[in-house]
């Protein structure tokens, strides 16, 4: 049951973007950034020299140098290793007992957490199910969520669909995400884009940090 090797593939298997639903955009005062369970269990079932991770992985870290620039929230979701049954619930029945020890909790060295930055501690495919992060954005002054990382059809779909819930505009960052396939990688990011939120490229968010206005691409 643990998480199957992933098969590389282009990012450019999965399509332009959706077309826009609604007219929102990247806000330096606005906005966080969450950088969703970029740990060495997740990432180890990729050949991390190839795409979809050889350049998802460098954009994230664009993405976090500019949100700390402009003085904007990072959070970092982390799943906890050695979770106890009564934790970890029904995630054990699709995906056994998870992340063991330390090391493979640890961030990967290329997006290591800094010392300005949160770390929020999930326990469900959702960043804001049984945490703070919705608190610590209310708290923060901060209405909407750029997401980035690993799973994009799982925990980074689900925290898109909670962050509009809770009234936090989502975006998902396309060329951020990395998913199983090309195809699921498409639906995640096509679903958020058409029924909760905008989908971008992280060349729009960086221009919308640094210049105040956010265009669209496909």
């Amino acid at each position: 049951m643990a998480i199957p090797r992933i098969a590389p593939y282009p990012l450019a298997d999965t399509g332009p973007l959706p077309g826009p639903v609604v007219d929102w955009r990247p806000n330096g005062k606005r906005a966080a950034l969450l950088v969703h369970d970029m740990q060495n269990y997740f990432l180890r079932a990729f050949d991390r020299t190839r795409e979809p991770v050889s350049t998802v992985v460098p954009n994230i870290r664009r993405l976090i140098d500019a949100f700390d620039a402009v003085g904007a929230p990072v959070f970092y979701s982390v799943q906890p290793p050695a979770q106890a049954p009564e934790r970890r619930g029904l995630l054990t029945d699709f995906w056994g007992t998870g992340i063991a020890d330390d090391d493979e909790a640890a961030v990967i060295p290329e997006l290591s957490p800094g010392a300005a930055h949160h770390r929020v501690t999930k326990w469900r495919y959702s960043a804001f199910e049984r945490t703070d992060l919705r608190q610590a954005l209310a708290f923060a002054g901060r209405d909407q969520l750029l997401i980035t990382g690993v799973y994009a059809h799982m925990g980074c779909q689900v925290s898109a669909a909670d962050a509009f819930m809770n009234d936090v505009q989502p975006f998902i960052i396309a060329d951020a995400v990395a998913d199983f396939s090309a195809t699921e990688h498409h639906d995640a990011v096509h679903w958020v884009g058409r029924r909760a939120g905008v989908a971008l490229r992280t060349s729009t968010v960086l221009s919308a940090l640094t210049d105040g206005a956010s265009g669209r691409d496909a």
